[in-house]
């Protein structure tokens, strides 16, 4: 499960997964076509399921006819390893370059530049 890569659908799933589980396949497919413009089949989001539990990125426990889902890897395990890909491969390992490019991609608020210059605060003092 180390440097799991998922899918751009695979993390919606797991995204969905990590703030609502256990819970079924219908919920998902429900939750992935809301305000879709072109949405997935069921049978589509089914697969996908069924490829992540062969994979172990998912398991689940049957409830009558009912399969209930639960991801196996953690939320904050998929983010560093996707994090730290784009980082190395993208960004060639400069986490300010990232910083910089992510902050300039769009009007960051006032909270949000109060709350970034507080962690660096923070990060200056771990490192004195």
């Amino acid at each position: 499960m180390e440097n799991y890569q998922p899918s751009e659908v695979e993390l919606e799933i797991l995204q969905l997964l990590w703030e609502h589980q256990p819970t079924t396949v219908r919920f998902v497919f429900e939750q992935m076509n809301e305000g879709r413009e072109k949405p997935y089949s069921y049978t589509t989001i089914l697969t996908y399921f069924q490829r992540m539990a062969k994979k172990e990125v998912v398991t689940f426990e049957k409830q009558g006819k009912t399969h209930y889902y639960r991801a196996v890897p953690q939320e904050q395990a998929v983010k560093q390893s996707l994090s730290q890909r784009m980082l190395d491969n993208v960004f060639q390992g400069s986490a300010k370059k990232m910083i910089m490019h992510a902050l300039g991609q769009k009007k960051v608020s006032q909270e949000e530049l109060d709350e970034i210059q507080q962690w660096l605060e923070a990060k200056k003092q771990e490192n004195e």
